[in-house]
């Protein structure tokens, strides 16, 4: 038997199965029940929302011998002839490739003719706005009043091409975006009806990418179930067959432009092409992201509309903390007009590296926007001057400079917990749970010293965040998980006066002990 798509197997038997539809499928459903169909309808709304499924299957219910409260029952010949797309009495007409006067002129003769069996003769007509104002015209009387056993819906993608004369005689049902949430829980269903293993987080985010299309959704599903045939799907597998980003890369990357780190940001975008990920998709993910920063800077009277989960959320409401509304309005401005000429863009990366320099760099802007954020940044600059922590944006320290200023810091050995830890913080920080890892990403591992391990933060909230005992003692069991080490963790916050480089990094220490062991033997 050959193979059937996602999105046909599973297409709506019964009205119960449309899902996001609520409003319109009762509707249609009393419509059928009371005997009161209509001649003429007009389905219209985004790509994937049910448009074409919910006319077949109406035109199922209204032929059916045996209906069951306004469904069909899918076992007479009617609906099964109608199911395999063999029925004389339901035609399914694309109107991009016929969208002549002739075509519709066939469909005007073919109507005098009533049904051979089953009540009504049902012409699917998709996409009609592509029919030529002539077709329309030849349309119009036969739409207007069609013999009683006829009933015409027309589906369509841009309901505003369609002349006012058509849609004056229709019957207008709008088909909305399908919620994220209803999406996600669909995806569950299929995939446990087909026995594929999943993480419900993989699914949330196949949602979102779906933009509120079940048929978009079900068509990534399907491309990520082929490539992992057999094997659970999770996160992380998801980013790397759609090439799309992880979360905790936004925002890492946003601290870079915060930051004006123009060589930080151009790293995050190098690993990203030589993973493979799409730029264009990059882009508009991010600009995403910073929206959902800029919601859940107004609290919960907007935080409410996010589109993730309630840790998600917390995460977001933190990281809003840093930011300015203005900063983030202005991010958002010139990644929406790179997302736009990315469209037609040749060297594409090339684009985004200059709206990433023109994020680090507004005084090449001279719009309000630029002019505020050029104000922020100065007075960062003076208040680091006045707490005698000199903090400019172009100077660039040299590798030997860092190096040297470190190696005056520098315990003389690290004990076997400690470079454990070291060996592997970089696991650890990606086994952390969410919030709390971006945390450890921005913090330095250190030691005291009494050589317990001392996390720095320069980030208030970070340290709030992670100086919870609940948090220290999660990232303790963590430790213990991953070294088989008991190591004890204290948290500090830098003080004004101080900087990170004055704190020894164990894992630059770990990495230099080995070297120094690896010439010795050598």
């Amino acid at each position: 038997m050959a193979y059937t798509t996602l999105y046909r197997k599973f297409r709506p038997d019964t009205f119960e199965e449309v899902k996001g539809q609520e409003a319109i499928v009762k509707t249609l459903r009393n419509q059928i029940c009371s005997d009161r169909v209509g001649h003429a309808y007009l389905f219209c709304g985004t790509r994937g929302t049910g448009k074409t499924s919910v006319a077949k299957l109406f035109a199922k219910a209204i032929n059916c011998e045996h209906p069951v409260n306004g469904n069909p029952c899918n076992e007479c010949a009617v609906c099964k002839a109608i199911a395999a797309g063999n029925s004389m009495n339901v035609l399914e007409i694309d109107a991009a490739s016929n969208n002549g006067v002739e075509n519709i002129r066939e469909i005007v003769e073919e109507v005098r003719y009533s049904p051979t069996e089953g009540k009504y003769r049902v012409y699917i007509i998709d996409e009609v706005h592509m029919l030529s104002i002539g077709a329309f015209n030849a349309l119009l009387k036969t739409l207007e009043e069609p013999p009683h056993y006829v009933v015409f819906i027309l589906a369509t993608t841009e309901v505003h091409k369609i002349p006012i004369t058509i849609l004056s005689r229709c019957q207008r049902y709008d088909f909305k975006r399908i919620a994220l949430d209803t999406i996600a829980s669909r995806l569950q269903e299929l995939c446990e009806r087909e026995g594929i293993s999943y993480e419900p987080e993989a699914m949330e985010y196949i949602a979102r990418l779906a933009e509120g299309s079940m048929r978009d959704a079900l068509s990534l599903l399907e491309r990520c179930v082929s490539f992992y045939f057999e094997q659970e799907l999770t996160y992380d597998k998801i980013l790397e067959v759609l090439g799309t980003v992880d979360v905790e890369v936004f925002a890492q990357m946003l601290r870079y432009i915060r930051g004006a780190s123009v060589p930080g940001c151009i790293g995050v975008l190098d690993r990203m092409v030589a993973e493979g990920r799409d730029l264009s998709r990059f882009v508009v993910d991010l600009t995403w992201y910073i929206r959902n920063l800029l919601l859940a800077g107004k609290g919960d009277a907007l935080g409410s509309v996010l589109p993730v989960s309630k840790e998600q959320r917390a995460l977001l409401v933190q990281e809003a903390s840093v930011f300015e509304q203005n900063q983030l309005m202005r991010y958002i401005q010139v990644l929406s007009e790179t997302a736009n000429q990315l469209r037609y863009a040749v060297q594409k990366r090339v684009l985004v590296e200059m709206a990433l320099i023109r994020l680090c760099r507004p005084q090449m802007d001279v719009d309000q926007s630029a002019l505020l954020e050029r104000i922020r940044q100065l007075e960062e600059q003076i208040s680091d001057l006045r707490r005698g922590v000199v903090a400019l944006p172009d100077r660039q320290e040299t590798q030997a400079e860092t190096e040297q200023a470190e190696d005056e810091n520098l315990p003389k050995a690290l004990s076997e917990d400690l470079r454990a830890v070291a060996a592997d913080w970089t696991e650890l920080v990606r086994q952390f749970p969410q919030p709390g890892r971006l945390c450890l990403m921005n913090a330095r591992p250190s030691v005291t010293e009494n050589d317990r391990l001392l996390l720095v933060f320069d980030n208030e909230t970070d340290y709030k965040l992670m100086s919870t005992e609940k948090k220290k003692y999660e990232l303790q069991k963590l430790i213990a998980r991953i070294t088989g080490k008991d190591v004890s963790v204290d948290m500090k916050q830098l003080a004004p006066e101080e900087s990170m480089r004055e704190y020894v990094d164990i894992t630059v220490l770990n990495q230099r002990l080995k070297n120094i062991i690896i010439e010795e033997i050598d």
